[in-house]
């Protein structure tokens, strides 16, 4: 791959962790209210979030294997 092309995809790479900085943040901002008005939901929601999050990593795993 050329140099340049390389460069190009590190920039994207870096704007892209900019935006997931931001969402994560958005993300955690929407956790705390969701904790504070409706724990008891906000925990089984949560308690799925984590179980697919699981399964997505499980899939990148079988892409990462050679």
């Amino acid at each position: 791959m050329k140099l340049k092309k390389k460069i190009n995809k590190i920039k994207i790479i870096d704007q892209i962790e900019k935006v997931r900085k931001k969402n994560n943040k958005n993300w955690m901002d929407i956790l705390r209210i969701a904790f504070k008005y409706a724990p008891n939901q906000a925990s089984r929601v949560l308690s799925e979030i984590y179980k697919e999050d699981k399964r997505l990593n499980m899939l990148a795993k079988k892409l990462t294997k050679k």
